[in-house]
């Protein structure tokens, strides 16, 4: 990586997304662990191979493709092994991971996802990644409620530094939290333990009943409510990366990683909008910095396991909510624009962003795919009835 393109606001954003992407569902990866039966150096072992495999992906897909790829944990996966894993053992629980990820290898091998994505029209796209983010945004005035002048003080930071210094307006809004909340005493340093994590190997078993009952589900909600959003980013931040190389090589991490806890490694959808935007650089050319930053972060953030825990656990949740919101303000104007700027495409857009908002779940699959279909369908009837008059 050439000198001339390291910055400093590409460094912050790859910070703000793991710190995010952790702080935002990691008790939801540990809720999982813990239905599986895992013990402490389990799960911990779980976080350190989570985040070897997120950061090598990052590192090397952002420095060869020379874009920010950002890869992470499946959250809408662990909250789904969160309540199916019970009664299994966790070696039966890894040999889930592995079935699952083997489907996402052949899946990325063949091209059949790359395929699937080509007929997505892109303001269908935009508006599903609108409607995941969207509460996002909200989050930013719902944390005002219990956290007034933590929140607001963020937010003025926002304002001022987007008028006076655009680019770095994330690391001031940052360093305003920082220091607002070890001024109001609300940083719980006490319960920060700092030590390494040791990787413990898992032998997996394989039951018919767990691979079908939850390997295939697994797979299901990672490529509908993880690669979808995910591969949305990448292409409405301007960037054409092939995606099947991205499937094959996150799903081959997961096979690799499964046996010391890496349930599912895939395309981030949030944490990616933090790191492709404007705030992460205004030559989006020298973007990829964000992604590898992230993955830098991401191995010491596995490293350190059950201390960042504890360390993400020790700010306000207020504090984390707003950050991610503001981080991603950009982000949801720029696709609210793309949604919306074609009139034949705006009914369809507005549905898709609407059902994905909505967070509506059916047969264990998130909005985001429904969003999806629903805006598909609405494109097809209403578009095709149009074109019959």
């Amino acid at each position: 990586m050439p000198i001339k393109d390291l910055s400093l606001s590409a460094v912050v954003a790859g910070f703000v997304a793991v710190l995010v992407g952790f702080a935002s569902s990691v008790a939801i990866v540990l809720q999982a662990a813990e239905a599986a039966g895992a013990t402490p150096e389990i799960m911990a072992s779980w976080l350190l191979a989570l985040g070897i495999g997120m950061g090598a992906t990052c590192i090397g897909l952002s420095w060869y493709y020379k874009a920010p790829i950002i890869t992470a944990w499946s959250t809408p996966g662990a909250a789904l092994l969160a309540t199916s894993l019970q009664g299994l053992t966790i070696n039966e629980a890894v040999g889930v991971f592995m079935f699952a990820a083997v489907l996402g290898v052949i899946i990325g091998i063949s091209g059949w996802f790359d395929k699937l994505t080509r007929l997505i029209p892109l303001p269908l796209a935009s508006a599903m990644l609108a409607g995941i983010l969207l509460q996002f945004g909200l989050s930013i005035f719902t944390s005002l409620q219990t956290q007034l002048w933590l929140v607001g003080i963020m937010c003025i930071s926002y304002l001022l530094a987007k008028r006076l210094a655009p680019r770095y307006a994330i690391l001031w809004v940052l360093l305003a939290g920082l220091i607002t909340v070890v001024l109001q005493g609300q940083f719980n340093y006490h319960s920060v333990i700092l030590s390494f994590t040791t990787p413990v190997w898992v032998t997996p078993h394989w039951s018919l009943s767990a691979l079908l009952g939850v390997g295939l589900p697994l797979l299901l909600v990672t490529m509908a409510s993880q690669n979808i959003p995910g591969v949305a980013v990448i292409r409405t931040s301007g960037y054409q990366t092939p995606v099947s190389p991205l499937i094959t090589v996150t799903a081959a991490s997961t096979l690799l990683l499964a046996p010391w806890g890496a349930f599912s490694l895939n395309l981030a959808a949030i944490t990616a909008a933090i790191c492709t935007g404007p705030e992460a650089h205004p030559d989006k050319t020298k973007r990829y910095v964000a992604g590898i930053a992230a993955g830098v972060f991401y191995l010491l953030a596995g490293l350190a396991g059950a201390t960042v825990v504890a360390l993400f656990a020790a700010f306000p949740k207020e504090m984390i909510a707003a950050l991610a919101g503001l981080a991603l303000l950009g982000t949801i104007g720029a696709n609210l624009a793309v949604a919306t700027a074609e009139g034949e495409h705006r009914e369809a857009a507005v549905i898709t962003l609407l059902v994905t908002a909505s967070g509506v779940n059916f047969f264990g699959i998130a909005a985001a795919f429904w969003g999806i279909i629903a805006g598909g369908i609405t494109l097809l009837l209403v578009n095709g009835f149009r074109r019959r008059l």
